[in-house]
């Protein structure tokens, strides 16, 4: 099994959230869109150039930040 950061996942394709970098700020921001270790999330799409990562979490969908989606270490098998 393979760890690497959101924006290096391919889209269309799910991993395990297995670590989440970044201070209290950034675990309470992305604990609010439902994001915690060990759930499963998928990347829907991104944007070229370092724009925002689009993800599924559960039934939700939400829009992260370039800058916010390298703090989410995901494992994929």
């Amino acid at each position: 099994m393979k760890e690497m950061d959101l924006t290096q996942v391919k889209s269309q394709t799910k991993g395990i959230v297995v670590k989440i970098l970044g201070g209290y700020g950034m675990m309470k921001k992305v604990e609010t869109l439902g994001i915690r270790i060990g759930c499963e999330i998928e990347k829907l799409s991104s944007h070229m150039m370092r724009g925002p990562v689009i993800v599924k979490i559960g039934n939700t969908r939400a829009a992260i930040g370039y800058g916010m989606a390298k703090k989410i270490i995901v494992k994929q098998e």
